[in-house]
């Protein structure tokens, strides 16, 4: 968070103006900071001649790792009461080691925790269902990406439903299909086990098989095409 050396401050406000999260508000005789609001971008500190403004640490949440079976795990925790959870994102997102894949749980929805989260992935995947709040919820995430340039594909969950509408809008968008996964009672049974569909269930095993194969077929066919634009 940014912290204001009132001896090198002239009160010129350019700070006040850039920071888009109002994290910091000039008055005629000081500069208020309001931590809660700040996303840690670092802007205010680096852009301005006077050097007013230097970063210090402040806890906002806790990161925690761990292992099951050969699979490292990171999950990060926002302390209550606070409101930003982009920094703890990014601080997440920095613990990742190399692996041959990474897969990052976003949360629904368009905010600044879910645009945090998808920065720089190689392939986003939209999941979603044939309902109409699925239907719109899904053209505001496919907004968004194509927003951000970003290669993406969906996933219909709860497919067996009416899906009709979700079909032709993917059609008419060009959105490809990774996979369709069924409404099925006995998911939401293993759920309430503690236990995974594809570890109970041999058909789901195969979906998220099929679903990971066509994953490696298209990240391999994005590389490929960046590959080919480097060298022509």
């Amino acid at each position: 968070m940014p912290q204001v050396d009132s001896n090198r401050c002239d009160l010129c406000g350019q700070c006040s103006d850039f920071c888009r999260y109002n994290a910091l508000l000039c008055l005629p005789g000081q500069v208020v900071t309001f931590p809660e609001l700040c996303h840690g971008c670092g802007g205010c500190s680096r852009l301005f001649p006077q050097q007013a403004i230097s970063e210090v640490p402040r806890e906002i949440g806790t990161i925690e790792l761990g292992t099951a079976g050969a699979i490292h795990f990171a999950s990060g925790l926002l302390n209550i009461g606070e409101a930003m959870s982009p920094p703890l994102i990014r601080g997440l997102k920095n613990t990742l080691i190399e692996s041959e894949g990474t897969i990052i749980d976003a949360p629904p929805g368009t905010s600044c925790p879910v645009i945090e989260s998808i920065r720089h992935c190689d392939y986003i995947v939209l999941v979603t269902e044939p309902t109409p709040f699925g239907l719109n919820d899904l053209k505001l995430a496919v907004e968004m990406v194509r927003a951000l340039k970003q290669p993406f594909g969906i996933v219909i969950n709860r497919s067996g439903l009416d899906e009709r509408r979700m079909l032709d809008y993917c059609q008419r968008e060009h959105l490809p299909i990774l996979a369709q996964l069924p409404d099925d009672r006995r998911v939401a049974e293993a759920y309430s086990r503690g236990e995974l569909a594809c570890a109970v269930l041999a058909e789901f095993k195969q979906l998220f098989a099929g679903l990971l194969a066509a994953l490696d077929t298209v990240l391999q066919q994005n590389q490929s095409n960046a590959t080919a634009g480097e060298t022509s």
